[in-house]
């Protein structure tokens, strides 16, 4: 993705909801369990809540028991990028919107099988589309 989404904090802060901007944009991460599509099982896609980028499938999604949706892959190889996360004094994979630079949530490496990874993501950060049947 070459063309990034570029906006001012106040007009992020005009788009977002408050729980939206506080995790999308500071960074900040929802309570467990809390989110509506933490057990959320519809077919379709979840896109960014900020820009309305295409970001992982439903065919994806997995229960983790964590209390965040969970994905063992995203939508595409450009959807989300990824960078080395030093807050709260550990050392984690930040993943982030490949459009709009919004934080989603974290990256770890005890998911499923083929790929083991986990794509752990903040619910307010999404948006869901139905698959049209």
């Amino acid at each position: 993705m070459t063309d990034k989404i570029r906006k001012s904090e106040l007009e992020w802060r005009t788009i977002l909801s408050t729980e939206q901007f506080r995790v999308m944009r500071l960074h900040g991460t929802e309570r467990a369990f809390g989110g509506c599509y933490w057990d959320h099982h519809d077919d379709g896609c979840y896109l960014c809540a900020g820009c309305g980028q295409p970001l992982f499938s439903s065919s994806a999604k997995f229960d983790s028991g964590t209390g965040w949706p969970s994905f063992t892959e995203p939508l595409s190889d450009v959807a989300i990028e990824t960078n080395t996360d030093r807050r709260w004094f550990t050392v984690r994979v930040e993943a982030h919107c490949a459009s709009c630079d919004a934080h989603l949530g974290h990256v770890f490496d005890d998911g499923p099988t083929p790929g083991g990874l986990r794509y752990c993501i903040n619910s307010a950060s999404l948006d869901f589309s139905a698959r049209d049947d």
